[in-house]
C-alpha cells in the first residue's frame, strides 16, 4: 500500500487520486450538482475531463477505450436521470466485453434535505447490466472499492462496474488513506489433459476449420494467434466481432460469417468435421448453428463455454489464449495432415462475397470496396449498427486486430460516432472513420458538438436511405408488407457546417474515393453523405442465397 498521511483532504481528492493510481488518463462524462465536489478535485488532477453531451455517448466512448486497450475506459455521471442513460452503454460492454468503470452521482446519505427528489435507486438498476454496482458508504473504503472494481473490469470476462458517490461522502475530509497498487492479473492456462485431448481432435480432423470469434481479437493473443495459424496450417473464418484477428489477406482466410446460414463461407462451415473456435462466446450473434449430427467442436477460450441450443462444443480447453495457442502450436505444427483440405472452396468463396464491387452504382460492395482503398492498415473504423454492417463484416478485409469495430453482440444503434471518437482519442495517429446509416447517426448526432471542441481529425460517412434498413430487410424477409420504417432528414451538410465540420455530399460514385481522401487530407471532422442502393439486400441477401 502506499501510505498517505497528510493534511486532511476531501474523499473526492482521495477518489481522484485513487484513480490516478489506476493510470486513467481521461474521464467521459457529464457531471452535475452532486458531483461538484468531483469535478473540483479533477480539475486538480492529471485526468482529462472529456465533457459529452449525452451520458450514453460518454459509455461508448469509454467502452471503446476499453475495448481498445484492455484497461477500464472510466465515464462520469450525476443521478437519476443521467445515470440512467448509461443503461445502453453499460449493456454495450458487458455483452462486448469491454473493461469500463461508471461512476455516478447521489444526494447525500447521511441526511435527506430534499427528500426524494431525484433519486432512483441506481445501484439496484445497474445489477443487471454490470458484473459489479456498489455504493461508496465511507470515504476510508475508496481506495479499495476502486482498486477492487478495476480488477473486477478486466477480469474474465471483462466489463463494466458501477460505483456510486454520494455528494456528502465526496465532500467529507480524510485525514489517512493508503491507495493499493494495482497488480497485474494472472490467468490460469488449460490442463495438460484438455490440450491432449484437443490436439487428438484436430490432428485426427478430415477437413478442419478454424472460428476466430469477439475474444480472440484481444491485444494481448494477436500475436499468439498470428503465430498459430500459419504453425497448423489449417483455415479460418472469423465472425463479424473476430474481424482482423489474423490478416484477412493470408492465403488461409475464408470469409467472415456475417450471417447465420447460407452464405458462401458456410460451404466450409458445413463441410468442416472439426471446427476449432477461438475466443467465441454465445453473446454474439451465431456464426453457425451446431446440430445432433454437425461436426466436432472444439471450444478455445478465456472461459468455459455457455451452452446453448446453437452451441454445445464437445471439447474444451480453457483459460488464458495466448499460452493455451502457443502450447497447442507445439502440438500441432506440421502434424495436421488433412489441414488444408478445404482451402480448394476459398477462391471461389471470395469471388462469390466480392461480387458487385467494382459496378457503377451505390451498391454496399462498392462502398465498402471504396472505403478499403482509403484507410490504412491501421485505420479504423467504427460501425454504427444497421444493415451495411452486415455488408463491411462480409466484405471488408481487415490486416490488424480491432480495426474494424462493430457491435455484433448488443448491436445498438447510435454508437457508431461515439466510438469513432473514443477511437481516435485512444489513437490519434491512426485515421479512424466513423460509418453510420441516417437512424444510428441522428440517435448521438449530438456528439459531433464534442469532436469539433476537441479539434478532432475524423470522417463521419453518413449512408442515407431514409429508412431503417436493417429491419426495412427483415421484414422484406419474412414477406411482409413494407410498412413502418422510412423517414426524412435534415441536410446533412448543413447539419454538419452548424457545428462547425465540413460536410460533402457525393452524387456520383465514381467521386466517392477522392471525397475520402480529400476529408482525411485535410483534417478536422469532415462529414461525407452518400445514398446507398439497398435492393442489393434482396438481391443477393434473400434471393441470391436463398436460390442456392
Amino acid at each position: 500500500m502506499t501510505n498517505e498521511s497528510v493534511a486532511p483532504v476531501k474523499a473526492s481528492d482521495v477518489m481522484v487520486r485513487a484513480l490516478e493510481n489506476e493510470g486513467v488518463e481521461r474521464i467521459f462524462g457529464i457531471p452535475g450538482e452532486e458531483n461538484l465536489d468531483f469535478l473540483d478535485s479533477l480539475r486538480r488532477s492529471s485526468i482529462e475531463l472529456v465533457i459529452t453531451r449525452h451520458e450514453q455517448a460518454a459509455a461508448f466512448m469509454a467502452a471503446t477505450y476499453g475495448r481498445l486497450t484492455g484497461r477500464p475506459g472510466v465515464c462520469l455521471t450525476t443521478l437519476g436521470p443521467g445515470a440512467l442513460n448509461l443503461a445502453t452503454g453499460a449493456a454495450y460492454a458487458q455483452l462486448g466485453g469491454m473493461p469500463m468503470v461508471m461512476i455516478t452521482g447521489q444526494k447525500g446519505i447521511l441526511s435527506a434535505e430534499q427528500a426524494r427528489f431525484q433519486i432512483v435507486n441506481t445501484v439496484a438498476a445497474m445489477g443487471p447490466l454490470t458484473k459489479s454496482t456498489h455504493q461508496i458508504m465511507s470515504p476510508r473504503m475508496i481506495p479499495t472499492m476502486v482498486r477492487e472494481a478495476f480488477r473486477v473490469a478486466v477480469d474474465e470476462r471483462p466489463g463494466p462496474v458501477h460505483l456510486e458517490l454520494p455528494e456528502d461522502v465526496a465532500g467529507s475530509l480524510v485525514a489517512h488513506y493508503d491507495l493499493i497498487p494495482p497488480h497485474p492479473i494472472q490467468r490460469p492456462t488449460p490442463s495438460n489433459d484438455a490440450l491432449i485431448a484437443a490436439a487428438e481432435v484436430i490432428r485426427n480432423a478430415k477437413r478442419p476449420l478454424l472460428v476466430l470469434g469477439a475474444d480472440a481479437s484481444r491485444a494481448d493473443c494477436s500475436w499468439p494467434l498470428a503465430e498459430f495459424v500459419p504453425r497448423v496450417g489449417i483455415p479460418y473464418v472469423t465472425t463479424q466481432m473476430g474481424k482482423g484477428t489474423v490478416s484477412g489477406s493470408t492465403g488461409l482466410y475464408m470469409g467472415t460469417a456475417a450471417l447465420t446460414e447460407r452464405d458462401y463461407v458456410h460451404d466450409a462451415i458445413e463441410q468442416a468435421d472439426v471446427i476449432v473456435t477461438i475466443g467465441h462466446d454465445t453473446t454474439e450473434k451465431p456464426p453457425f448453428t451446431m446440430s445432433e449430427h454437425g461436426p466436432t467442436v472444439v471450444h478455445l477460450g478465456f472461459r468455459p463455454a455457455v451452452v446453448e441450443q446453437v452451441y454445445f462444443p464437445q471439447y474444451e480447453a480453457v483459460g488464458d489464449l495466448g499460452p493455451t495457442l502457443m502450447r497447442l502450436g507445439d502440438m500441432l505444427e506440421w502434424q495436421v495432415p488433412n489441414a488444408g483440405a478445404l482451402l480448394p472452396m476459398r477462391e471461389e468463396i471470395l469471388e462469390k462475397i466480392e461480387e458487385g464491387s467494382l459496378e457503377e452504382r451505390f451498391t454496399p460492395q462498392r462502398i465498402v470496396h471504396e472505403v478499403r482503398r482509403v484507410m490504412p492498415v491501421d485505420g479504423i473504423l467504427a460501425l454504427d449498427n444497421g444493415m451495411y454492417k452486415i455488408w463491411f463484416a462480409r466484405n471488408y478485409r481487415t490486416t490488424r486486430a480491432n480495426t474494424v469495430l462493430l457491435d455484433n453482440a448488443l448491436a445498438t444503434m447510435g454508437a457508431g460516432l461515439p466510438s469513432a471518437i473514443g477511437a481516435k482519442l485512444t489513437h490519434p495517429e491512426c485515421r479512424v472513420m466513423a460509418i453510420c446509416g441516417d437512424g444510428g447517426f441522428m440517435m448521438n448526432s449530438q456528439e459531433m458538438e464534442t469532436a469539433v471542441r476537441l479539434g478532432l481529425d475524423l470522417v463521419v460517412l453518413i449512408l442515407e436511405d431514409n429508412a431503417y434498413g436493417m429491419i426495412r430487410w427483415k421484414q422484406a424477409v419474412d414477406g411482409l408488407p413494407d410498412y413502418g420504417m422510412t423517414f426524412g432528414n435534415p441536410d446533412f451538410v448543413a447539419y454538419a457546417e452548424s457545428y462547425g465540420a465540413k460536410g460533402r455530399r457525393v452524387e456520383d460514385i465514381d467521386d466517392l474515393h477522392d471525397a475520402f481522401e480529400d476529408a482525411f487530407t485535410e483534417g478536422g471532422v469532415q462529414v461525407i453523405v452518400s445514398p446507398i442502393d439497398y435492393t442489393e439486400n434482396v438481391r443477393v441477401l434473400i434471393e441470391e442465397l436463398r436460390d442456392r
